[in-house]
């Protein structure tokens, strides 16, 4: 969820509600030692207990190779107290994979052992260390394996995307093939992948055998899609958000972000009302207004007109 989930975003989120924890964007950890303002950069979060607004805990998620230097990294953000530390082996970014970090770690195992055991011994016991992997690199052949090293390593917990790298985000998700792992563990698997409604949610947790899941680009096409799959799992009605304050969600969260650099209202809008037509017809009509649209002030301009389209719109129904 690299820029996309930003501290901006985890606040909004976070308040609608049924979100337990979240967890940056990536820090990128090459053989160097991060300054400070790194790591509260992308976790602004630091300076307020290591929770969102809303009270949710945030983990800072570490992506590298080098399994010292994570170790050297992760010492270096523990000073600052966060509420946990994440380590990505799950990124299929071509890019990332090329510079040794994310998913093509998934191809040697005892690699992926050697970095959650260095993080884990740099910091202290009460700091939780988490790991994401996916099913594998080009198959499942060694997530077994894989799995192992990660619970040897240390870490207290293990989110699985059910795909492997080569897979990306296309789907299915393969989460029955979670299910073999999940059972044979002492420490908790959560799933992940192709969750977009209660339902999927459901059938994820049922074919995995895991407890719990994490979702990532379902909440920024359904912002209140974990209230609504706690909801669902508790056997309680719930009444999905309506359009207009979706669309007033997505005013509050480009405005509070409309200093980091002119075109980024502009690409954050539009990258999100992509999202959000897959919950909201509205937002393909919104897209159509602000697509051509450059600057923070005209995009703010015409989404605010909307938002008072759409309530006069309800209150006349």
């Amino acid at each position: 969820m690299e820029g996309v989930v930003d501290a901006q975003m985890r606040a909004v989120l976070t308040k609608i509600g049924g979100y337990d924890r979240c967890v940056t964007e990536f820090v990128r950890v090459t053989e160097q030692r991060l300054p400070n303002h790194v790591f509260r950069r992308l976790c602004p979060e630091l300076e307020q207990g290591g929770t969102t607004p809303s009270g949710v805990p945030v983990y800072v998620q570490l992506l590298g190779g080098n399994a010292e230097f994570m170790g050297i990294n992760a010492a270096r953000v523990a000073k600052l107290a966060p509420a946990g530390i994440d380590i990505n082996f799950g990124c299929p970014s071509k890019t990332v994979n090329k510079s040794d970090g994310g998913s093509v770690l998934l191809r040697e195992p005892n690699r992926v052992g050697d970095i959650v055991r260095s993080v884990r011994d740099a910091v202290d016991p009460s700091i939780p260390v988490t790991a994401k992997i996916r099913l594998g690199f080009s198959n499942s052949d060694l997530l077994e394996e894989i799995v192992e090293r990660v619970v040897n390593g240390g870490a207290c917990e293990l989110a699985i995307h059910a795909r492997t790298k080569e897979d990306r985000y296309k789907p299915p998700a393969y989460w029955s093939a979670v299910a073999a792992v999940s059972q044979n563990v002492s420490l908790p698997v959560i799933i992940n992948g192709e969750i977009w409604n209660a339902e999927q949610a459901q059938s994820a947790l049922t074919q995995s055998l895991c407890s719990d899941l994490m979702i990532g680009r379902g909440a920024m096409a359904c912002p209140d899609l974990a209230a609504n799959i706690k909801a669902s799992l508790n056997g309680l009605s719930y009444s999905p958000l309506e359009w207009p304050y979706v669309l007033s969600l997505v005013i509050e969260y480009l405005q509070t972000t409309k200093n980091k650099h002119p075109m980024f209202v502009s690409n954050r809008c539009k990258q999100w009302l992509v999202f959000l037509q897959m919950h909201y017809p509205q937002a393909k009509h919104v897209f159509q207004k602000v697509k051509r649209l450059k600057e923070a002030g005209e995009v703010l301009s015409v989404l605010e007109k909307m938002l008072e389209m759409s309530d006069k719109s309800l209150d006349s129904a």
